[in-house]
């Protein structure tokens, strides 16, 4: 289903050789993130739900079902729920049966009815149904506050050692409405007044003249399935109902599943389980040309440029059970995956997105709570673990240091509360999950991202190739490691590592990825000399907690800094100076120190250091080394155009204009080895 090269092919089925040798089942999955074309509305900037993103999901999902999944059952769930929401997210989920098969009889798309069932047709179906089940139905009627012409019934459904159930609801006139909420009558039932010692399941139904729908009661998977079946042999004649409800605890061992789900500014796809990268590769292709098809891709255009969704595009490493799972009994394996990926900057930096380090969504573990004493004596600890299943133990010592400085344990560059938490109901999925993705523009890149993350744990299954020990980074780590040169050379060392053990990977994929996460904003040369600039990354520091509107606090960062590298080789250092802002920008004294500038873009609110001044417009000027004459001005006023060549020298800014004439000063950075000089300085 994917297009690669050659080489990715072979290293691909290479991978996935040595896991078989190694009696290894490692599975994958992923969390892609999508945008509408043109994204209007706080649904596509910073609120998790609104008017048009489940009208997007529900497109998308027909795609995929067409797609893909034939015949498969859509099922809209409760998700998650956060504080200062009043309601659950939603979630949709795609079901199908692990071999693909539908759960339910496929009805041919061309023979597919579109009529709405009357009231009358309806007490026949639950009656048809409850023949099915061996046990008669009690519908409730009840009202809709919201939709006055909207007919809802409740019938309380359960089902215990395979004996199905229906009993009356005795419930006064006065108390039969729906909540005023918005979502499915099923979430919006008065279960307060349910009889006492009744188990609260209840199948829901609901019908207008233009939809008709059903919110299924929580059960097992196995009646789940007979429910499902009962009503889809006695509802061909209709067009197929709107289906609610919620998974059943083993969904995901018995059946494929793929999500849907409400995230701020975002869609989120959560993939279904794949046992290779090549499943996984198809998948990605798919979805791009699924969300082609619906209008939604993986970028948004910013100005003149192309970025990233500003979402997710989460990686997670788990087996195909729990009783089954590679890294259980493999803990000092783990241990070496997560030293290698301390060791280069490259895997938490140059796949993410614009905020980095201890403020993201994705710091690294020397970034988070933890200090590097405790991850050297947690690693220590696990290395010397004895042969069995290590869940708990794995479990309960790394989910507290892959955590943020406030203690969340979700924003962790390798997050581990999906691993083994038992005190959160979805804690024990045995998941790895690398959060430092963001969305990327072509399917081949993120394919080429995962089969790199793949193919490194593959080689770390050799104990001789784990790193021994964690590697102190220091202040080095947010300034000469955070640099487009430096990551890709570090991403160099990767690949080297992969190539001298048989799994090497192509290069072109990533250096796409790199141009794009890192745009040129500035390119000059004259005979030899040449200079470049690149946009390089600057972690924002967090603010503290803001009271926002509903009377609850936020998170803020300052994102108001900006860092770029200046490249020039040693014959446009001999030549020529550079100024910014009137102030000498001092070229390293060795050769293979690199050098980057920071400065303010904008004055934000709240923000870090409100009485400094902002630094736009940025004014660079090339002069003659020598003579000190002008030779070239650039301006600097927003990121999407970078550095605009001014045709004169009198062209400059005012501000900036007096600040070149005014100030002679050389720039100077935070420390002595510094690879970065501060405007602010």
């Amino acid at each position: 289903m994917t297009s690669t090269t050659s080489i990715n092919q072979a290293t691909a089925a290479a991978v996935e050789a040595r896991l078989q040798r190694a009696g290894i089942r490692l599975t994958m999955g992923g969390e892609p993130t999508l945008v509408p074309i043109d994204p209007e509305g706080a649904e596509w900037s910073v609120a998790a739900d609104g008017p048009t993103k489940l009208r997007y999901a529900r497109r998308l999902a027909a795609e995929l079902q067409r797609r893909a999944w034939p015949g498969s059952t859509l099922l809209y769930c409760p998700g998650k729920r956060y504080d200062g929401e009043v309601n659950p997210r939603w979630a949709l989920r795609l079901i199908t049966g692990t071999s693909g098969e539908p759960l339910v009889p496929l009805v041919p798309e061309a023979t597919a009815a579109t009529a709405i069932p009357d009231p009358a047709a309806l007490e026949t179906l639950l009656a048809a149904i409850g023949t099915d089940l061996g046990c008669p139905l009690q519908a409730l009627p009840l009202r809709d506050p919201l939709q006055s012409d909207r007919q809802v019934w409740a019938i309380p459904l359960s089902c215990e050692d395979g004996q199905w159930r229906s009993i009356t609801w005795p419930l006064e006139d006065a108390l039969r409405e729906l909540s005023g909420a918005p979502g499915p009558a099923g979430l919006r039932l008065p279960l307060q007044h349910f009889p006492p010692g009744a188990l609260r399941q209840v199948l829901t139904l609901e019908r207008d003249a233009a939809s008709w729908a059903l919110f299924l009661p929580p059960l097992e998977r196995e009646p789940l399935e007979q429910l499902l079946r009962s009503l889809a042999a006695h509802s061909d004649a209709w067009q197929q109902p709107e289906l609610s409800g919620v998974l059943p605890w083993d969904a995901y061992e018995h059946w494929q599943v793929l999500g849907l789900t409400a995230d701020p500014g975002v869609l989120e796809v959560n993939l279904p389980i794949c046992h290779s990268w090549l499943e996984y590769a198809g998948w990605i292709e798919l979805l791009e040309q699924a969300g082609a098809a619906v209008g939604l891709r993986s970028w948004k255009q910013q100005g003149e440029r192309t970025e990233g969704t500003g979402g997710g595009n989460h990686l997670l490493l788990g087996g195909p059970s729990l009783d089954e799972h590679p890294f259980f009994s493999r803990p000092a394996w783990l241990v070496g995956l997560l030293r290698y990926w301390q060791h280069h900057p490259c895997l938490a930096y140059l796949f993410s997105g614009r905020s980095v380090g201890p403020a993201s969504q994705a710091p690294r573990p020397d970034e988070g709570s933890a200090s590097l004493l405790d991850l050297r004596l947690a690693h220590g600890a696990l290395e010397h673990l004895p042969p069995g299943d290590q869940r708990v133990a794995i479990g309960e010592t790394l989910r507290h240091l892959h955590a943020d400085r406030s203690g969340n344990t979700h924003r962790s560059e390798i997050s581990l509360d999906k691993f083994w938490n038992p005190a959160w109901t979805a804690g024990c999925q045995g998941l790895l999950e690398f959060r430092a993705l963001e969305s990327l523009p072509d399917h081949r890149w993120t394919s080429a991202v995962a089969l790199l993350f793949r193919a490194l744990a593959v080689r770390l299954l050799k104990p001789e190739l784990r790193p021994k020990g964690l590697r102190p980074w220091g202040e080095s780590l947010h300034d000469h490691a955070l640099l487009p040169s430096a990551l890709w050379s570090d991403l160099e060392l990767l690949l080297a590592d992969l190539a001298a053990d048989g799994l090497p990977l192509d290069p072109e994929p990533f250096r796409a990825i790199w141009e794009w996460r890192f745009p040129q904003l500035l390119h000059w040369q004259q005979g030899e000399a040449a200079l470049s600039i690149r946009q390089a990354l600057e972690p924002w520091p967090l603010l503290c907690d803001t009271p926002v509107e509903g009377g609850s606090t936020s998170r803020f960062v300052d994102s108001s800094l900006r860092r770029f590298e200046v490249i020039a080789n040693p014959a446009f250092q001999q030549r020529y100076a550079l100024r910014i802002q009137g102030r000498q920008l001092p070229w390293p004294k060795d050769a293979d120190q690199l050098l980057a500038v920071r400065f303010r873009q904008e004055a934000l609110f709240p923000c870090l250091h409100p009485c400094l001044p902002v630094h736009v417009p940025l004014q660079l000027m090339l002069c003659d080394a020598c003579s000190g004459d002008p030779v070239a001005s650039w301006q600097w006023l927003d990121e999407s155009r970078g550095f605009e060549l001014l045709t004169d020298v009198d062209e400059m800014h005012p501000t900036a204009a007096a600040q070149t004439h005014g100030l002679g000063a050389t720039l100077r950075g935070a420390g002595e080895h510094c690879s970065t000089v501060d405007l602010r300085l």
